[in-house]
């Protein structure tokens, strides 16, 4: 087996991806704000505005798993902000570089997070694939600087990119915010409800970086994003569905979610379909295609099934 840095191994996707490398056997490090163990986990620390790192981090790696960046919606996009999104990605990736370069290190492979809206948060009738052009507004603009900082790594190994879209998890993430109005009866598209939203189970995305692994073809973008693509009115429609709730309330004003969120509403607002026949082409397959599927088992909710915790 291999030992694998990762990089925001803490998060949401770094802790159900360690937990299945270790399951596989491998030897699994954690590059982040931390020092110590945690079980079999050694972690290790670094600092991306100094552009300092433990460099034993590096030694005898195999692999580098990249997840670290700043939270894309948890604040409003100043510019400060903008470039905080940046730098904690691109900047990231650099600083492993640079020590990598310098420690002489030669992993097999750099597998990195990437952003479903690097051709942009737009809503057309097209479906995107890994080759469309990229987008120029400011979700663009993020995803770009991030995969051209990882881009980088081609000097040193083989580079696999996988764009994310909204990931469904039962312990946190996106899904339990999106939950929280229609588990009281709140549920309302956003805007006009026509933008899509493209999404993947978390199990599949781990499913996703542990076939980068072992797949050594693998080279590049992939959008890894489930076979059923749904705009965001059919999203929490189906969310309503599963929680046996109803959805009767008139659809929140783009108005007032641009006045809120300034424009970070635009990720919100707008979105587009993505194919992944690039990804399911190398022989990965999905198991979870149907959204409602995929909502019930996080929500543990057989079909007809109500939760007597849900508030009434």
């Amino acid at each position: 087996m291999t030992t694998i840095l990762i990089t925001g191994g803490s998060g949401l996707i770094g802790t159900a991806l360690t937990d299945a490398l270790l399951r596989d056997g491998h030897t699994v490090r954690h590059l982040g704000r931390g020092r110590g163990r945690s079980g079999t986990v050694q972690q290790f620390t670094w600092d991306i505005r100094r552009g300092t790192m433990d460099t034993g981090a590096l030694e005898g790696v195999d692999h580098i798993i990249h997840l670290a960046g700043a939270g894309i919606a948890d604040k409003r996009w100043t510019e400060a902000r903008v470039k905080e999104l940046i730098d904690s990605r691109a900047g990231s990736a650099r600083l492993l570089l640079r020590m990598a370069q310098r420690e002489g290190v030669r992993p097999a492979s750099f597998i990195s997070a990437a952003g479903i809206n690097f051709h942009g948060a737009v809503t057309t009738s097209h479906t995107y694939v890994e080759s469309d052009p990229a987008g120029t507004d400011t979700i663009a603009r993020i995803s770009v600087a991030w995969e051209a900082a990882v881009d980088d790594w081609n000097s040193l190994c083989r580079v696999v990119k996988l764009r994310t879209p909204i990931v469904l998890s039962p312990t946190g993430g996106a899904l339990a915010k999106l939950l929280l109005p229609i588990r009281w009866g709140l549920g309302a598209p956003l805007g006009t409800g026509r933008q899509w939203m493209p999404w993947v189970h978390l199990d599949d995305l781990v499913d996703a970086y542990r076939h980068a692994l072992t797949n050594t073809t693998l080279q590049g973008p992939y959008n890894v994003c489930a076979g059923e693509q749904v705009d965001n009115r059919s999203f929490t429609r189906t969310m309503g569905l599963v929680l046996g709730r109803p959805m009767f309330m008139p659809a929140v004003p783009a108005f007032a979610l641009r006045l809120a969120l300034g424009e970070l509403s635009g990720i919100l607002l707008e979105g587009s379909a993505a194919s992944s026949e690039r990804l399911r082409s190398t022989g990965f397959t999905y198991r979870y295609e149907r959204l409602e599927d995929a909502l019930r088992s996080l929500l543990d909710r057989p079909v007809g099934a109500a939760s007597r915790s849900d508030p009434e």
